[in-house]
Order: structure tokens, then sequence, then C-alpha cells
């Protein structure tokens, strides 16, 4: 519930420091006094829209900071402990309170926090929406959106388990049904794409290369290229070696003749005996270097047919490089992706059979569980229908109708159900739910958007609260001005209705209220069912020499409320408040006869 509210410098307000308690807190007094304004500040922590213009004149921000005491237990600690978990906002130190404050600044720069950590405006207005619902003359609350309906109607009948089950399935049939419908689109694409890898791998595995082959063919490709040439120079090199030319002897014999002069020379010093050796080495690696070009000679041969073999093995290397990578370690990796990539899509017609047998399947399995969850709706609907009519009655509509209009959009690709119709499904079902009212007889049924009269949408309101105040899990509800259009005798109804709201009559104590409500109102028959009374006061005081205005609120004890609400009813003589006294003991009646009920 919302425990401390703190309002500084924002419109007419300069420092309000206000606290409230469990049950109906009653807040009244004159027209601009600020009572709305209190609620706007409020909004800001849902997330309106924040400008300038709500910055009080001589201040730089204002700030607006409510603390709520949160259940011990329940759904609502567990949804919003996760909530908080998730963005890193819990406060494990005080896990039963909860922080939210918003700063707006000249500047047009706006600072939200929960906890005291900065957080961004759609966090701060998603949290707030599970612990404050506002409604305000001309505004609707959550209740009146079509959207909100169908969660409404799923809470109040305990339907909540199916749905989600419903919601897992579908999110399931979704992703099958996207990979098969990606398969089946790139069916075409996918066999192009299969034929260029097999071609691919065909050709790079036919070549057969080798990561060492291609400086073997180049050197291969010159011998060949240059046979005759090599010959002869092999041939006239070793010519020289051991034949010599024309009237030289060859270099073999003259080595062999400087070795033989050498080897005199030692006998007589026989410290050139190492030169003679070495000399004798040198006579050795000639003859060897001769016949070895002998053997190279008699080796070369032009090989034309050779010839065209390697330069076509080589043309063959180069028009893989150019396909596939600048070297044949490249090409030869491409050929190997290539394969993996066949290898995945080999099986695609496979993985589209599974995929269709799951689809049909999830079509037919979350047609059964929605048709079920349809009914079950169907039925919750007409009980809630009755039990708001009955509200309505208490309201003085008697001859008001309700009604819960269900709707289903028939689909060829949709879920199958027990009836043999197709019909599309969401994560919530296949039902479109909305409420609708008739307010007069003779009219017909229509969405509750649509109900003209403020009177009239305020009581549908306090009506639909009334039953739907189990599902409604927001503990904090706030209700500006919903008298408007109303009169005394239905306002005391009203004041009613919004005490059973906190379910004070269920428990011993306010203290165990299942929802808190706070109310501005001018009527005192519905002040009168309070729990807790405020007044707002506004102040005229001088500041530096200025008068300004000034919005004050204080907290009423039980002679003061006798007074406001003598000034509410416009008696303020001595018959005016024993009327308000008489007005005071009926409504203690009524609260101890509802609650011994």
């Amino acid at each position: 519930m919302l425990d401390e509210l703190r309002i500084r410098n924002f419109a007419i307000i300069d420092d309000l420091h206000l606290h409230f308690k469990p049950g109906l807190n009653i807040l009244t007094g004159e027209t601009g006094a600020g009572k709305s304004i209190i609620i706007d500040a409020v909004g800001l922590l849902l997330g309106d829209r924040a400008t300038a213009d709500w910055v009080r004149a001589g201040s730089e921000l204002a700030e607006i900071e409510a603390n709520f005491r949160l259940p011990l237990e329940g759904n609502l600690v567990a949804e919003l402990g996760a909530e908080l978990e998730d963005q890193g906002l819990e406060d494990p130190d005080n896990p039963h309170w909860i922080s939210l404050s918003r700063e707006v600044r000249l500047s047009g720069r706006n600072i939200s926090r929960i906890n005291g950590r900065a957080v961004s405006l759609q966090i701060l207005s998603k949290i707030a929406a599970h612990l404050i619902d506002v409604h305000g003359q001309g505004e609707h609350l959550g209740l009146l959106q079509p959207r909100t309906h169908l969660f409404l109607l799923d809470r109040y009948a305990g339907l909540s388990p199916l749905r989600l089950e419903i919601a897992r399935q579908v999110g399931e049939l979704r992703t099958v049904s996207a990979e098969l419908q990606r398969l089946r689109q790139d069916a075409r694409t996918m066999a192009q794409r299969v034929d260029l890898l097999s071609f691919q791998v065909e050709e790079i595995v036919s070549a057969n290369l080798q990561t060492d082959e291609l400086a073997i063919l180049e050197a291969e490709r010159r011998r060949l290229s240059n046979a005759e040439t090599l010959r002869q120079l092999a041939q006239s090199t070793q010519a020289i070696l051991d034949e010599g030319e024309s009237e030289v002897p060859g270099a073999v014999d003259l080595v062999s003749e400087a070795v033989g002069r050498l080897e005199k020379l030692a006998r007589i010093d026989p410290d050139m005996a190492n030169t003679a050796r070495e000399s004798q080495g040198l006579l050795e690696e000639l003859s060897e270097l001769g016949r070895t070009l002998q053997d190279y000679a008699e080796q070369l041969e032009s090989n034309p047919r050779r010839l065209r073999e390697v330069e076509e093995r080589l043309e063959l290397i180069a028009g893989l490089k150019r396909k596939y990578g600048d070297t044949i370690e490249q090409v030869i990796a491409f050929g190997a992706q290539a394969q993996s990539e066949l290898d995945t899509m080999g099986n695609w017609e496979t993985r589209s059979a599974e995929l269709e047998a799951s689809e049909e399947a999830l079509l037919h399995s979350i047609g059964e569980s929605a048709a079920r969850l349809s009914q079950q709706r169907r039925t919750a609907g007409d009980k809630l229908a009755r039990q708001v009519e009955v509200e309505l009655a208490d309201l003085r509509m008697d001859r008001a109708q309700f009604g819960v209009a269900m709707d289903q959009n028939e689909r060829e690709d949709g879920v199958y159900l027990p009836d043999g119709r197709r019909v599309a499904c969401r994560n919530t079902g296949i039902d479109k739910v909305e409420f609708l009212i008739s307010a007069n007889p003779g009219e017909p049924l229509k969405p509750m958007v649509k109900v003209a009269s403020g009177g009239e949408t305020a009581r549908l309101m306090l009506a639909l609260k009334g039953v739907l105040a189990q599902a409604v899990a927001t503990p904090t509800l706030i209700f500006d001005e919903i008298d408007q259009g109303i009169g005394g005798r239905v306002g005391a109804v009203v004041g009613r209705k919004l005490w059973r709201l906190t379910g004070a009559q269920r428990n011993e104590s306010a203290q165990e209220a299942s929802h808190q409500v706070l109310c501005i109102t001018h009527l005192p028959q519905l002040a009168a069912f309070g729990d807790y009374h405020l007044t707002v006061l506004k102040q005229v005081l001088a500041e530096n020499g200025v008068d300004r205005t000034r919005t004050h609120v204080t907290a009423l004890d039980d002679d003061d409320r006798v007074e406001e609400l003598m000034q509410m009813l416009g008696a303020t003589t001595e018959a005016g408040r024993r009327s308000v006294m008489e007005m005071m003991e009926d409504v203690a009646k009524v609260k101890q006869a509802d609650s011994a009920s």
C-alpha cells in the first residue's frame, strides 16, 4: 500500500509530506486547493508526460517520491520481486518496501528512480502499475480498456495457468512454423545451392591437389620447355672438363697434372702434404662433376606430351585458385567448408517433414486446450455479468445490463477446434474478450468505452471494482472525484462500495485490508465512510514580500472531521451538526452490519 508521499515544488505545492493508512482514505477540500494536483503528481510516477510547467515558480526542479509497503507474501510480492531482481533494483535490506521517485527539471530533463537507483521512465511506469491504479473523472481505468478484459476475466476465473500453458505451446508453434516457412521459401534456392556446392566439391576433390605440387610442376615445366638448351649446356660443360677445346687440354687433365706435381712437391717438403691431399679431392670433385653432367645430359630429352600434361595441370590449378582461393591450401579449405555445408543441407527434406508433423500436432493440441479455455471463459463471463448487474442495482442502475462478449476469427491455417473449425490463436488463446454495458432499458449492449455519462461510468467502475477486487492485484486504488454526476443518495452507496473494496468487512481490522483506497470527493455522504480523513487547504503566504499560494494537508480527528463534513454539507448550524452525527452513526451501523455478515 501507499504509505508515504512526498511532493516538492510541484505546481502550487512547495513541500507536502503525506502519510496514508490502510482502508479508505478520504481527501476533501475546496475546489482549487490542490487535491487533484496531488493525483497529478502520482500520475507522474505512473509515466504521465512531464513538462517544465509543473515546476513551481522560482524552483529549478519538482520532486515526487512515494514509499510503498508490500504484503509479506502473495503474487504481487513474487511478481514485483522477480522484476526488480531482473533489473537489479531489489533492496535486500528492505524486501517489503519499495520507493519510487521522479524529478522534473526546468531544463526538460527528467530522472526516474526505483529504490534510489536511476531507471528509464518505461521501467518506472511498469513497476508503478503493479502498485497504483488511478481513476479520475473523464478518465478510464485500465478496466475500461478492452485489452485488459481478457486478463481480468481469466484472473477472475483462475484461468491464468491454462492460458500460460497455451502461450508456451503457441511460442513453440511459432518457432516450428517459422523454421518450416523458411525451409519452404528457400526450397528452390536450397536446391540451387546444393547443385552449386556439389559441383564445387567435385571439382576440388577430383583435382586431388597436393599442397607442395605447384613449385614442383613449375620446375618441371621449365626443364621440359628448355630441354635442348639444357642438354647442350651440360654437354659443353662436361666437354670442357674432360676433353678441352682446340689445343687446350680438359680441365680434369690439367688438374690431374697439377696434382701430380703437388705430390712430388710434398715428397720433398712434407709441410705441403695437406695441400696435395686437398688438390686430390678437387680432382675427384671435378671428375664427379663431369660424370654428373654426362648423366644429366643423357636424361634430358624432349617430351612434348609430358610438357602438355604439366601445363594442363598448372592451368587447372590456376583456374581453381581464381575461383576458390589464392593458394592451394585455401582451395582445399574452401572444398572442405563446401562439403560441410552440403552435409548440413542434405537433410533439409527430412527436416521439413519432421517440422510439418510437429506443426500439425501442435495445431491440434493447442486447439483442444484453447477450446477448453474458451468454454471456461464463457461460463465465467456469464457469472461475472450477473454479479456486476447486482452491484449496479445497488448503485441505482437496477435496469442496467452487463455482458461479456467473446469472439473468434476463423482462419485457414489456424488451430484445429474439436468442432472442426480452424481459428486464429494468440498467446492468450482463441478469444477476443470485451465487456459490454447497457445503461438504459431497450438499449443494446455496447463497449464500456462508449458509455457517455460520467455518473454511469463512475458507478460502472465501482461495480466492476467490487466484483473484480480479487482479480485486480493492484494494492492501492485512487479515485479522483468519481462522485461527479451522482447525488447524495447514490454517494452513500458509492462510499459503502469504496469501503468494501478495502476488504475491511472481511477482516478484523483494516490493517489487513485487501486494497487501500484513496478517494477525492465533494460528497459528505461518501466521505463519511472513510477510515482516515485528510483535508486539503489552499493558503496564501508572503514570501520575500510577495504573496504565494501553498497547498496544506491536515489529518482530521473525530471532531475536526465533523466540522469538515458540516462544511461539505453546507450546514454549519447546530441542526447541521446533528445531521452529520446521524450520518456518521448510520455509516458506523452499516460498517458493523457488513463486517458481521
